[in-house]
């Protein structure tokens, strides 16, 4: 049995045992040391960002002090949804290590699958309006950081 993928499974029962959220928890690691462990929080925070994924990026940054997490894995009771997988990506993890896929998920009520239809441009979500407005006042905000002599790019 893999003993970081046991923490995270640790991490979800405990979550869920304390009705935090959903059965899902995770794990980074970074030279073969725990750096961060956490579990679904949406309950528990009333954040609906609060999954395990995006939970323990936000602690192993403020532990390592740095948002670039390339040298470190994620452990992860299941396959990340899409919010948690643009957050992997934005963190630069380059290893994602999971439990159970999507549909496996989707059978105890957690279905993501119209996220996935979405963003592959398979349908339209007739509940989401996206409205263009103040385009130049935004373009300037872009020169103005784009012109920017001590930004840092991430």
């Amino acid at each position: 049995m893999n003993q970081f993928m046991q923490i995270a499974i640790g991490e979800a029962r405990e979550g869920m045992n304390s009705n935090h959220g959903g059965p899902f928890g995770a794990v980074i690691v970074k030279d073969g040391n725990i750096i961060s462990r956490s579990h679904n929080k949406v309950l528990h925070t009333n954040d609906p960002t609060a999954h395990a994924e995006v939970e323990a990026i936000r602690e192993a940054s403020a532990f390592l002090e740095r948002f670039d997490l390339s040298d470190c894995e994620i452990y992860t009771t299941s396959q990340p949804c899409p919010m948690c997988l643009a957050a992997i990506y934005w963190a630069r993890i380059k290893k994602i290590y999971f439990g159970t896929d999507k549909d496996e998920v989707s059978s105890v009520g957690f279905d993501d699958s119209r996220f996935y239809e979405i963003i592959r441009g398979h349908i339209a979500d007739p509940e989401l309006s996206f409205v263009l407005v103040e385009k130049e006042g935004c373009l300037k905000l872009l020169d103005e950081w784009d012109k920017k002599p001590d930004k840092q790019m991430y």
